[in-house]
């Protein structure tokens, strides 16, 4: 195959073994991954830049070589990825925030920075901002938003401009209606089930949208479980920012920062410099890692 055949373009969207890819002049590609990729347990995500050989007339090409990656996450699975958004709703359903936990420490371990975005802040303004200070010192900037009527919306949108950016958290939060009212478009959305006040799932694959005034942003399924990887729990603290500042400062080294007497964070937490209740969160997730730590090679 001459060289001069293949492209380098990005992967927009996968489905049943076949890829949509959109090069540097726009032009668009369906493709499927080549057996040496599969072989080598290779398989291409949405927001992976890739080496690509077009097809000839109605026959689909195909994916040469995946460029290195900057970063990826497993859920969703992609690639590349600038920011993540993680929204949280202030109404119906009722915030994860142990989600939102999951999802912030996800994205800061992949070296991805994180957007925390609270929506229909406009149906309870006091839960919004609740919600909010909780993240004082987190380093996600809370935004306080209604994608319904538009309100900061313009400044998200600001936020984001040029960036490859994926929206995450629970079915329901609001994050299609979100998209739409960032940039005009017209993703499917889903009423709430009122019987079980969780999201109706709208969103079957992750998608990624060149939109306009530069970058892409990717429309990802809703999920209600996430799990983090098991790692050495003494690595969880680093997934707090707001616990950075008190490093070092601890009588134990190193500190877990649970139940250690003379613990720098646990008297910030006391002080209430942090929010105790994503401390509260942090401790339940320690504990989860211990054991699954604990139970790694069972």
């Amino acid at each position: 195959m001459s060289q001069t055949t293949t492209r380098i373009g990005t992967i927009l969207q996968g489905i049943g073994g076949f890829y949509t890819a959109r090069d540097e002049s726009g032009a668009l590609y369906t493709l499927r991954a080549q057996g040496k990729l599969r072989r080598e347990r290779l398989k291409p995500k949405v927001g992976d830049e890739v080496e690509l050989s077009p097809g000839e007339g109605e026959e689909h090409g195909w994916i040469l070589r995946i460029l290195p990656r900057r970063n990826e996450l497993v859920r969703p699975p992609v690639a590349n990825i600038d920011v993540i958004v993680v929204v949280a709703a202030a109404a119906t359903p009722q915030a994860d925030l142990m989600m939102v936990d999951r999802l912030l420490l996800n994205a800061r371990r992949a070296g991805i920075a994180a957007q925390l975005v609270v929506n229909k802040s406009d149906l309870d303004g006091a839960r919004a901002n609740e919600i909010a200070a909780q993240y004082r010192g987190a380093d996600v900037d809370p935004m306080l938003v209604c994608a319904e009527t538009g309100e900061g919306m313009d400044a998200l949108r600001a936020r984001l401009r040029g960036k490859t950016h994926a929206l995450a958290g629970q079915s329901g939060a609001g994050k299609s209606t979100m998209i739409n009212a960032l940039y005009g478009l017209d993703l499917e959305t889903g009423d709430l089930s009122h019987k079980i006040e969780r999201g109706k799932n709208t969103t079957r694959h992750c998608q990624l949208i060149p939109v306009e005034g530069g970058g892409m942003v990717l429309d990802t399924p809703g999920f209600s479980l996430l799990e983090t990887d098991v790692f050495d729990p003494v690595e969880l603290k680093d997934g707090w920012p707001e616990f950075a500042p008190y490093e070092g400062k601890c009588f134990f080294q190193p500190c877990y920062h649970a139940t250690e007497p003379r613990c720098a964070v646990r008297e910030a937490v006391a002080a209430g410099e942090i929010d105790p209740r994503r401390h509260e969160r942090y401790v339940a997730l320690l504990d989860e890692m211990r054991q699954r730590w604990r139970d790694r090679y069972d």
